[in-house]
């Protein structure tokens, strides 16, 4: 009740009760910053592995000692495996494409229909089009970035160059071929819809010369007189593959998985890329400046604290006759520092409850924030070309905020302790010597 009293504003303490709100005010900011910048931090980091992880697998499995002409034998038994959701295989090379006057260097993909199904984030993804009889369509889907780019839509040609052309007497020339625009994706990440086009399997093989020609088992040398029909009959195409994509269960298994992959029957040796050491220095990263963020904001917090000491300090002060008054009643040094410890936890659990609700709030709601602030403004806040990401995401991890929240609630009841200790150890006598 004494608390209370002591919370409540009247004329001649009205100071003290700005003080005290201002407090509460910091307390509050300080919970809601926290919570909605590690719900953005963790958003970003959770958005960003959905993305790599939807097209990238989390292991990339290139061949050794021989050709990858087993690409598919490989992938069957690599889906044995257990812990592995599924496997693709691809091939896949860096070429310049050319559409509408304009041109850009970019990532091509051959995949087959069954392959890009088992790629959900693709495979929904496309806008325009769509990879509908995508292995007989020997077309191309690019991302909606490239697409403007290069000028292009869907049934336009887009035209691809590869410096390792063919041999000829004088040298390498380029290979250049059209295709036309079957599918136009947005996977809402810079890097995927900017630099990456996927093609057919068979044309993809073809355009990068990964079919070998040899002779059929049985078959001697060809007639040197021999039509073009008969060589055809002659030889077998044996089409090779780039690599193959693994997807697993559990993203953090990377070690155990690792170990199961290469010790798996029937699969052929293979050098195993795991994400985390294609993404290693980027990951790290953002993981150095989850904690940073949490330290710097953290003082947010504190500084309100020791606001909450300096205006317990004051009320203490301005009560010093009151405490008297209590103490020549029978109050003891306990209840003294009782009232004064729930008068200031109180200005701490009623800021961290505020903030709690305004973090929450502004969390599960940040990119609505962001476009709304973005379109008053008239400017672009947090640019997809910097951000890798076309929305503000936001993920509340309930862990993180009851850290938070405790932090704050830990923070306030400490910093109530040596005010109410110091207003315990006043004596009456000398409190009320010159009232």
């Amino acid at each position: 009740m004494i608390a209370g009293r002591y919370l409540r504003a009247r004329r001649k303490e009205a100071f003290i009760s700005v003080i005290a709100s201002l407090t509460m005010v910091g307390v509050a900011i300080g919970v809601a910053t926290l919570i909605v910048v590690m719900s953005v931090m963790n958003g970003f980091r959770g958005e960003l592995l959905d993305k790599i992880l939807g097209l990238n697998g989390h292991f990339t499995a290139y061949p050794i000692e021989s050709q990858f002409t087993d690409y598919k034998e490989t992938v069957a038994a690599l889906e044995e495996v257990d812990g592995v959701r599924f496997a693709v295989y691809f091939v896949e090379g860096q070429v310049l494409a050319s559409g509408q006057g304009s041109s850009s260097g970019v990532t091509v993909r051959g995949m087959d229909e069954e392959n890009l199904r088992k790629l959900t984030l693709l495979y929904n993804g496309a806008e325009q089009g769509g990879f509908d009889q995508w292995d007989q369509s020997r077309g191309v889907a690019i991302g909606y970035r490239l697409a403007q780019t290069l000028g292009v839509g869907i049934g336009d040609q887009v035209q691809i160059i590869n410096p390792e052309g063919t041999m000829t007497p004088f040298g390498s020339t380029p290979q250049i071929r059209s295709y036309p625009v079957n599918a136009i994706f947005n996977l809402g990440m810079v890097e995927f819809d900017s630099y990456f086009m996927y093609m057919p399997l068979e044309p993809a093989q073809d355009y990068f010369k990964l079919v070998d020609e040899v002779l059929k088992p049985g078959m001697g040398p060809l007639d040197p007189l021999a039509t073009d029909a008969e060589i055809d009959a002659a030889y077998q195409r044996i089409p090779r593959a780039s690599a193959a994509e693994i997807f697993i269960t559990d993203p953090d298994a990377v070690g155990v998985m690792r170990e199961r992959l290469q010790a798996a029957s029937g699969v052929r040796p293979l050098i195993l890329t795991s994400w985390q050491e294609r993404n290693q220095t980027f990951f790290s990263a953002l993981q150095v400046e989850r904690v940073v963020m949490f330290t710097i904001l953290s003082m947010i917090i504190l500084v309100a604290a020791f606001n909450i000491i300096s205006s317990l300090i004051m009320l203490v002060k301005d009560k010093s006759a009151d405490i008297a008054v209590l103490r020549t009643m029978g109050a003891t040094r306990g209840s003294i520092m009782r009232i004064f410890s729930i008068t200031g936890t109180a200005i701490g659990v009623i800021g961290t409850l505020v903030g709690f609700v305004l973090g929450l709030i502004i969390a599960s709601n940040a990119e609505a924030i962001r476009a709304s602030i973005s379109n008053f403004l008239g400017v672009t806040l947090f640019p997809p070309e910097v951000f890798f990401l076309s929305s503000l995401p936001s993920r509340v991890d309930a862990v993180e905020v009851t850290v938070v929240v405790s932090m704050a609630l830990g923070l306030s009841f400490l910093a109530t302790l040596y005010p109410a200790w110091r207003a315990a150890q006043y004596d009456p006598v000398e409190a009320l010597r010159y009232e």
